[in-house]
């Protein structure tokens, strides 16, 4: 019996199209439209999922001219915000980001393709909330911010509170992210991120960020690890922050954090890989980005 295909409609199903050209007018139509209305910025997954029939929202607010939304703003010292329609080449062109945030950068030059890249944005990596995203492990250790706003009032949520679930965020129907504000790093940090994949242009089997600073000085050493496609959420592994101070031989404390890793995530089984097969690559890739970055 041959194997069953997914056919895709041609057209998207019928929805009423907005364009605003401030946030102001943005919010006003998402809290006259709350819960039926879906956010445009970049589209690579909305679109895709709007053809699929998985959303069928009856309005789309398409955000890209709103000029105070495309922004790159840094402040030595302090950190850089990135606004919700700047796109990832935008950003991976960006000197800052490439040297003082690299390993972001290092996740964003590996996500999709160059083309996709000239339309998807960090923000709507975020919100569509995949555990797979590719960009949150690396906010989760720079200790990222997300900005929010609604017709109501703005606030700010840490990156490790912004997802609660598969695809789910604490997002309310009329709120929209309008910025992440990212601090500035430890000084001389080094970051790294690995991804597992089964072709170019795949989804995260598993994702791993790091972040080391200060790795010949245990009293001052910082180390920070998180993960994608690990759990139901993005996690940043906090038990094995402190371990990395003692003044240990480093791969003694490297097999003790791979130990505490395993026992912190959770990945399943899919059509991608098996759990196994994922906690083996935690494992190797754990360590891979562990012994790079602390090697001085």
């Amino acid at each position: 019996m041959p194997a069953p295909i997914i056919v895709y409609p041609k057209l998207l199903p019928e929805f009423e199209y907005f364009r605003p050209s401030t946030l102001d007018e943005a919010l006003e139509l998402l809290n006259k439209h709350a819960g039926e209305a879906a956010i445009l910025a970049g589209g690579t997954d909305l679109l895709v999922d709007m053809r699929l029939r998985i959303k069928r929202p009856k309005y789309v607010i398409d955000i890209k001219g709103i000029k105070e939304l495309h922004k790159v703003e840094y402040e030595e010292g302090v950190g850089i915000t990135i606004g919700a329609t700047v796109t990832l080449n935008e950003l991976l062109r960006n000197r800052v980001i490439r040297e003082k945030y690299h390993v972001l950068w290092d996740a964003m030059r590996q996500m999709c393709d160059y083309h996709l890249r000239n339309r998807a944005t960090l923000i709507g990596n975020i919100c569509n909330a995949s555990p797979a995203a590719d960009s949150a492990p690396a906010l989760l250790i720079l200790n990222a911010k997300v900005n929010i706003a609604s017709a109501e009032g703005t606030r700010t949520v840490d990156i490790k509170d912004f997802f609660t679930w598969v695809k789910k965020t604490v997002l309310k129907p009329n709120e929209l992210v309008t910025s992440v504000f990212i601090p500035e790093p430890p000084k001389g940090s080094k970051g790294k991120y690995y991804k597992v994949v089964r072709s170019v242009e795949d989804l995260a089997l598993v994702g791993v960020a790091g972040l080391v600073a200060n790795p010949k000085v245990p009293s001052e050493r910082i180390v920070r690890l998180a993960y994608a496609s690990v759990a139901p959420t993005p996690v940043r592994v906090f038990e094995v922050e402190e371990l990395f101070k003692q003044d240990k031989p480093i791969s003694e404390l490297i097999d003790k954090a791979v130990e505490l890793v395993l026992k912190r995530l959770s990945p399943i089984s899919d059509v991608r890989a098996t759990k196994e097969y994922r906690l083996h690559m935690i494992d190797i890739g754990t360590r891979l980005v562990l012994k790079e970055l602390l090697k001085g």
